[in-house]
């Protein structure tokens, strides 16, 4: 087994070809500077993960942003990635048949199935690829520990995904395989509700995402995740409201534009229908006093 290491500076560029998918290798990406660009075969399974500044995403389903502290497991077709300003990233990435080998070797029997995910990276995840790359410009210990290393990756990776493991029970399927291929549907709505969180998004579009109609969709996506998709990216698009305003001084009339609702007001009386409080009080009092109010309030809807 082999894990080649690359590293792309300030305004370089790094593209595999598409014959590269036919190694059995992984490839371990270790980008710093500014107007980075790399490009990751359609066919490939990819871990990203920013460790300063953001990142630029890209796929045949849209564009988004990937920022610090938070980690994408990638296997849709091909993936762009940009790095616009000074930032820290790596991946580890290649082929499925790469990724198997080191599967196998930490887990007795068959590889287990990777699904796409994005969450906010873990310390062991982090810390592992860390390590990897810091042997791999030979600054730290010897090159053959980087295999031991992958294979503890791949335990962190499983580790991860034990909720959505769990999640397969629940997907409809004759087999293990057509439940995971549910799933798997399932995950692309998902992430492309993710990705576009300005309420632009209808159900025939996610529907056809799945190959699905919109009332299949629906039912499916509530009995293995316990909410419609549309409540999902209500949900999403909230929480970035949350965020938009009390983390950023961004006037409220573009944060209703970036959301994507029809008018100002429409979005304040929204968000103190779901918070309890008004824009002004979220940016004006203390995050102690926030809490005491919006978790009492968010207790009572719920019951």
């Amino acid at each position: 087994m082999a894990i080649h290491y690359h590293r792309i500076g300030f305004a370089q560029q790094l593209a595999f070809d598409n014959e590269a998918g036919a190694d059995d290798a992984l490839h371990l990406i270790h980008a710093s500077g500014r107007a980075m660009r790399a490009r990751i075969p359609a066919g490939w399974i990819a871990f990203v993960m920013p460790l300063a500044g953001r990142l630029e995403l890209e796929s045949q389903d849209g564009a988004w942003t990937l920022s610090r502290g938070r980690a994408l497991l990638w296997r849709e077709g091909s993936l762009r990635c940009v790095a616009p300003g000074q930032s820290l990233w790596l991946s580890l990435c290649g082929p499925a048949a790469a990724w198997s080998k080191h599967f196998r070797a930490s887990h007795s029997g068959s590889a287990p199935d990777l699904f796409p995910s994005e969450a906010a990276c873990s310390r062991d995840q982090r810390r592992l690829l860390v390590h990897m790359t810091r042997i791999a410009k030979g600054a730290q210990g010897p090159r053959d520990a980087m295999e031991t290393l992958a294979d503890a990756f791949c335990d962190a990776l499983i580790d991860s995904q034990t909720d959505l493991q769990q999640r397969v029970q629940r997907c409809s399927g004759r087999t293990l395989r057509r439940r995971q291929q549910t799933l798997l549907r399932l995950l692309r709505v998902q992430q492309l509700i993710q990705h576009h969180q300005d309420g632009k998004l209808d159900l025939q579009r996610l529907a056809r995402t799945a190959s699905y109609s919109p009332c299949h969709l629906i039912r499916v996506y509530r009995e293995v995740f316990d909410e419609t998709p549309s409540e999902y990216a209500a949900r999403l698009r909230f929480d970035r409201a949350w965020r938009l305003v009390r983390e950023t001084r961004m006037p409220v009339c573009e944060i209703t534009e970036a959301l994507g609702f029809e008018s100002q007001s429409a979005f304040c009386r929204a968000f103190k229908s779901n918070f309890g409080v008004t824009t002004t009080q979220a940016r004006n009092l203390s995050l102690s006093i926030i809490r005491s109010m919006v978790s009492p309030y968010n207790s009572a809807r719920a019951a």
